[in-house]
């Protein structure tokens, strides 16, 4: 078993982005910029949006955080959206999810300018990736591919089993590893809540993306010796242990199945840094006007 570090990897990546961004601003090119809407104050979302602003500094971006409590208005959201869009300095932004239930996240969404949805996100986004034209590829599907051609873990005519139907993980992962190039080429099963017969499913699997929210889900029973394995999961669990009194919970029951994996990721240190890094790869390409002029 091999362990698969997305934390190291992330690092190699903004380290490369970093250096094209110093050739940029030495040809007289202005930084990139990434902008992020806040909306509350989601420890989780505050976490993350915090690493956000840790990496564009790694990168040598500039960013901007916009935010706002949760009892904003969605009127108030959009227009703020509105000049963002308008705004000629800021290449990308996003707005973190989840939002308030008095919000309509696919309003919101759709809002967005698409030559700036850096999420991947925007209907545009997801058509074009659907069909495999250039696009803003969603930040966690495209980290996933990225460790998995990084790592060289063969893609082409494997049997993968992605866990979960959400349009943020499970679907966009899907088509990417259906898409007819390298890393690709999958036979691709999608499992979700009505599936049937879910150990015949992902025993065949070589390789297993779980992305279902649910810790330890993936038992050792349910896997073939020298699955690939890329765990999503990142749930807070209760642990007296802890400062924190919680840790982080991956969707596969690491201890028992990690030994029959050729690869695993951890949970932290796996997936979580490389969707950092599909955003600050997706604001590069932003700003370079490389997806959209």
């Amino acid at each position: 078993m091999r362990l698969i570090d997305g934390k190291a990897t992330a690092e190699e990546i903004k380290a490369e982005i970093a250096a094209t961004v110093e050739q940029m601003v030495a040809e007289g090119r202005k930084r990139p910029h990434l902008a992020a809407i806040l909306v509350g104050h989601d420890g989780g979302s505050e976490t993350y949006v915090a690493n956000k602003v840790k990496a564009c500094e790694r990168c040598g971006f500039k960013s901007t955080l916009i935010r706002f409590e949760d009892t904003v208005e969605e009127a108030e959201l959009l227009q703020t959206i509105e000049k963002l869009n308008a705004d000629a300095d800021v290449d990308g932004f996003i707005v973190q999810l989840p939002l308030p239930r008095h919000i309509s996240e696919q309003r919101v969404i759709q809002a967005i300018d698409y030559r700036k949805d850096v999420d991947g996100f925007h209907p545009v986004n997801v058509g074009r990736m659907s069909i495999g034209l250039p696009c803003f590829l969603p930040a966690t599907p495209a980290g996933i591919v990225e460790l998995l051609d990084r790592h060289g873990i063969p893609t082409k005519g494997a049997e993968c089993v992605v866990l979960g139907r959400s349009n943020i993980v499970g679907k966009p992962v899907a088509q990417l590893l259906l898409q007819k190039h390298n890393p690709g080429d999958c036979t691709v099963t999608v499992c979700h809540s009505a599936t049937r017969d879910l150990k015949e499913h992902t025993r065949r699997a070589d390789i297993i993306i779980a992305a279902l929210g649910q810790p330890g889900f993936v038992t050792a029973d349910m896997v073939k010796p020298g699955v690939a394995i890329i765990d999503v999961g990142t749930t807070r669990v209760p642990d007296s242990s802890r400062k924190s009194g919680f840790r982080l919970s991956g969707d596969v029951d690491f201890e028992h199945v990690a030994p029959l994996c050729s690869w695993i990721t951890p949970v932290p240190g796996g997936v979580g840094p490389m969707t950092i890094c599909s955003l600050m790869k997706n604001t590069l390409l932003a700003a370079r006007h490389e997806i959209y002029q």
